[in-house]
């Protein structure tokens, strides 16, 4: 890895440099009810819409790379022969510029499952290899709880990581790609002031994060509490809507439809995602559900995250971005839902 400092006012002549390429970033989406300011991932068409120093984006980058509706393939008939077509749907080099830690690491776990050997999804590397990400360092919310998943920092998955050292940044270049790009403006290697800077940055950093989760020996307090009351408690509560699902940048689910024209010309294969909260997520041919239980979906939710993810690839899926809870319309935290499985007092059941 490189490093490399430059001026902040160098920032909008590395944006022109790559602007002749797509470029997706937090933009401004308005405030809420509160006038707090809300912020979402979108292209960008100026320099000025980039809003790097953004709190979080209300959903991840998943709509991009694994979008809610996505044509798979398409028939033609033609001559009395079905024709196929299949669209892998990544046409040019997308930049995403200005992702969090977190984001980044659950594109790195996203990688393992669609982009590894056992199940690969072509639609998904695709959209995956025209990527160029551009990392910057963020400020940790009230909800972010990413530091005890381990994902506030990153090592890998981008191109380049830009850490605020106040009237510069320092750069972290892991691709050929990333040291091209810079070669287009003014930086230099990093002194001894900006190494001190740097891991004064980090730790302050570390000093702002306020919600904590508890992992340790988590698989196997989740296998010991499988029949807890607690599953009972929260699915009560939930509203089995999949709004969690829709804002997690890790929830991967999905269902696919065949759908064939009354004229028998034409045909199309459409993957949707989905989310295993819907009360018909488990259910199969004939009516038979067999989580017809909200507290039930709930719970295996939970397992697939910090209990078969990580028997899988010995890492948790959640990476403590915070979205869903955030997004709960019951109010359903990660946090807190972990706390009581593990016999905390004082969460809010």
């Amino acid at each position: 890895m490189l490093f490399r400092v430059f001026s902040k006012n160098e920032l909008k002549n590395l944006y022109d440099i790559l602007a002749v390429n797509h470029i997706v970033g937090p933009v401004s989406k308005g405030c809420n009810k509160n006038s707090t300011a809300l912020y979402d991932f979108d292209f960008v068409y100026d320099f000025e819409e980039l809003q790097l120093e953004y709190s979080a984006t209300i959903h991840s980058l998943k709509r991009f790379i694994l979008p809610a509706k996505e044509t798979l393939c398409s028939f033609t008939l033609q001559k009395n022969n079905w024709q196929k077509h299949v669209e892998l749907n990544a046409y040019k080099p997308i930049v995403y510029f200005g992702l969090h830690a977190c984001d980044i690491n659950a594109l790195n776990k996203l990688d393992k499952v669609l982009a590894g050997k056992i199940y690969p999804d072509p639609y998904y590397a695709a959209k995956r290899n025209n990527m160029f990400i551009i990392g910057v360092g963020c400020t940790p919310q009230p909800f972010c709880f990413c530091h005890s998943m381990g994902a506030d920092s990153v090592l890998h998955g981008f191109d380049m990581f830009l850490t605020d050292l106040g009237d510069s940044y320092f750069a972290e270049i892991l691709s050929a790609r990333a040291f091209e790009c810079l070669s287009g403006i003014t930086c230099r290697e990093p002194g001894k002031s900006e190494h001190q800077r740097f891991l004064e940055v980090a730790q302050e950093k570390m000093k702002r994060f306020t919600c904590h989760v508890d992992t340790t020996d988590l698989t196997k307090i989740l296998d010991l509490e499988f029949q807890a009351d607690v599953w009972r408690e929260w699915g009560e509560k939930c509203l089995s809507c999949g709004t969690c699902a829709n804002v997690c940048p890790t929830c991967y689910c999905y269902g696919v439809e065949e759908n064939v024209d009354l004229d028998m010309r034409h045909a199309a294969k459409t993957r949707h995602l989905y989310s295993c909260n819907l009360i018909d997520f488990a259910e199969v041919a004939g009516g038979h559900n067999f989580r017809p239980h909200s507290h039930d979906r709930l719970k295996y939710r939970y397992y697939h995250k910090h209990r078969g993810f990580v028997e899988a690839f010995e890492e948790s899926l959640c990476v403590g971005c915070g979205r869903c809870g955030n997004a709960c319309l019951a109010n359903i935290t990660v946090p807190e839902v972990i706390a009581s499985v593990r016999g905390k007092e004082g969460y809010h059941g």
